[in-house]
């Protein structure tokens, strides 16, 4: 029987983490969800995010990948917003 749901956790870096308060989230989400899915639900809970959609990198167990790649249960994603250095 397919899995009804998978379990990922949500590393959250920067802009994310400081609008959610907190360093990492775990979610469920359908199983054949693209990464990029996070994203949008991450920022349709803080809008105000929306400003680095486009400009955010994904990352999957410590890997750059693709925004349409599938997640896996048990995944670790990780949402790079650009860093500002100094």
């Amino acid at each position: 029987m397919p899995e009804a749901s998978i379990t990922i956790t949500i590393k959250l870096f920067a802009a994310y983490q400081e609008a959610y308060g907190v360093s990492e989230l775990l979610r469920e989400f359908p199983p054949q969800t693209p990464v990029v899915a996070v994203l949008d639900n991450i920022i349709a809970q803080h809008p105000e995010l929306n400003r680095w959609r486009n400009l955010t990198r994904f990352g999957i167990n410590l890997q750059f990948v693709e925004p349409d790649t599938l997640l896996q249960n048990g995944d670790e994603v990780v949402l790079i917003p650009p860093v500002s250095g100094g």
